[in-house]
Formats: structure tokens, sequence, C-alpha cells
């Protein structure tokens, strides 16, 4: 039985060597690991000074963390999809994952004004203001993920179906980064749940 999928050209690149955009990717994946890392040591020595407020993460926050977590499968899925020569399945999942992003995003606000109800305010009390800046620097790079799906839409819809190298290389890069925002955030939930 011959293998009826569409074969991805043969890299330019030797087996032991990462592509450049990939190095430059994880490089800056590792940057925003650090500063998110500082974030959370920042929190604990803070609330370990005291005059720290106590409070519950809303439960919408929880919503979002599902939301992401299923577009990071709905990617995963249109990936592989487009490898096996799923050019509809592969188009329609990366639309799902953009708006399962933008889900994510609108939880994330309704997070905040839950937060605003509950009395903690941006500029209150330090512990509500972590939060404010943590989420909301996560959600930053969440929007930057979404542009990215955005153009690797165009390029889905517009473009013929056709898994090139380039093509190949250029989805695994959205993919590599989606998925780091989506394991970000929930060792950042985990964080808040454990540290509030």
């Amino acid at each position: 039985m011959t293998d009826t999928r569409p074969r991805i050209e043969e890299a330019p690149f030797r087996r032991n060597k990462i592509h450049p955009q990939k190095f430059a990717l994880y490089a800056g994946i590792a940057s925003l690991v650090m500063m998110f890392a500082a974030f959370t040591s920042a929190y604990i020595v803070r609330q370990g000074a005291g005059n720290w407020q106590e409070f519950r993460i809303p439960s919408i926050f929880f919503i979002s963390t599902g939301i992401i977590l299923a577009s990071s499968l709905t990617l995963h899925v249109s990936y592989k999809s487009f490898l096996n020569g799923k050019a509809a399945l592969y188009r329609w999942l990366l639309v799902a994952t953009a708006i399962l992003g933008l889900g994510f995003i609108v939880t994330q606000y309704q997070g905040w004004l839950a937060l605003t109800d509950m009395g903690v305010m941006l500029d209150g009390n330090p512990s509500g203001s972590f939060v404010y800046l943590i989420s909301g620097a996560h959600a930053a790079h969440v929007l930057g993920g979404i542009a990215a799906l955005i153009v690797a839409m165009l390029h889905a819809f517009i473009l013929p179906y056709r898994p090139t190298k380039k093509r190949k290389l250029r989805f695994e890069l959205v993919l590599i980064y989606w998925h780091f925002v989506d394991f970000l955030w929930v060792y950042l939930i985990t964080f808040f749940v454990l540290q509030s």
C-alpha cells in the first residue's frame, strides 16, 4: 500500500543544527521564562513582607484555563492535519484556535472585572496589583500569538495548500509559541492558587 500523504521537502540544514528562526524563538521563550520567574519570585518576596490582602482567584480564570488548553489541542491537530494532507481540517482548526484564543482574552478580562467586584484593585493592595500585572503581561503575549495565528490563517486560506518545508517551519514556530503561552498560563494559575 503506497503512502499518499504529501511529502515535505528536505531541509537544507544538517540534522544536528537547529534552524536560526527556531533558535531565535527558543531564546525569546527563555527570556520570557526568566521574566515570569522574576515576577513570581517578586510576588513571593513581597507577600512575605506583610500588608498582603488575601483573596481567592475568581472561578472565571479556571474557565479561561480550560479554553487555552483546548486551543493548544486544536492547534496541534491542525498541524498534524497540515502534515497529513487534510487541508480543510487544518484550515478550520486554525480558525477554531484563534477563536479560542480570543475567548481566553475575553475570560481574562472578565476575571479582572471579577477581581474589581471583590474589591481587589489594580492600584490597591500589592497582592492584587501583582495578579493584574502578571496575568496582564501573559495576556499581552497571547495577543501576540493570536496575531501569528491570523497570519497563519491568511496563508492557509489564501495560498494553495502545499506543505513545503518553509510553510512547515512557519507553522512549527506558531505551534511552539502557542504551546508555550498555554503552559505558561497553567503554571501561573497554579502559582496563584497555591499562593492564595
